[in-house]
């Protein structure tokens, strides 16, 4: 079964920004509701934020709120994640996942599909 494709990680210094996106036609397809996930070295996979196909947000992680913004092109099949104000402890991969049916389920369901990740460093 094919992955998300992710895009947009890299390394950033402290304080900066970054977007990543995630895109599959499949979106279109299956009105998937589509989360955002990073696991950092040594720790938990945790969920950040998902959004619905008709775009309301669900926040996995509340203190994350403040600095990420999920948001989605239906037109393009793709969902973005802005990350603002990094630091280091957001040094993460960051994954991608889709579910069928148009709204974000709980943190912990069985995604249909996941992305391969993408490394977002932060440091200086």
């Amino acid at each position: 079964q094919l992955q998300l494709a992710e895009s947009g990680g890299g390394w950033v210094q402290p304080g900066g920004s970054m977007r990543l996106s995630c895109t599959d036609s499949r979106f279109t397809r299956d009105k998937s509701a589509v989360a955002w996930f990073r696991q950092a070295p040594g720790k938990e996979r945790k969920g950040i934020q998902c959004i619905a196909w008709g775009h309301n947000a669900r926040y996995y992680t509340e203190h994350m709120r403040e600095r990420f913004t999920i948001s989605r092109q239906n037109s393009e099949n793709t969902v973005w994640l802005l990350l603002r104000n990094l630091k280091p402890e957001d040094t993460a991969v960051y994954y991608c996942a889709a579910v069928a049916g148009g709204v974000c389920p709980t943190e912990d369901v069985e995604w249909d599909i996941w992305g391969q990740g993408t490394q977002v460093t932060v440091s200086s």
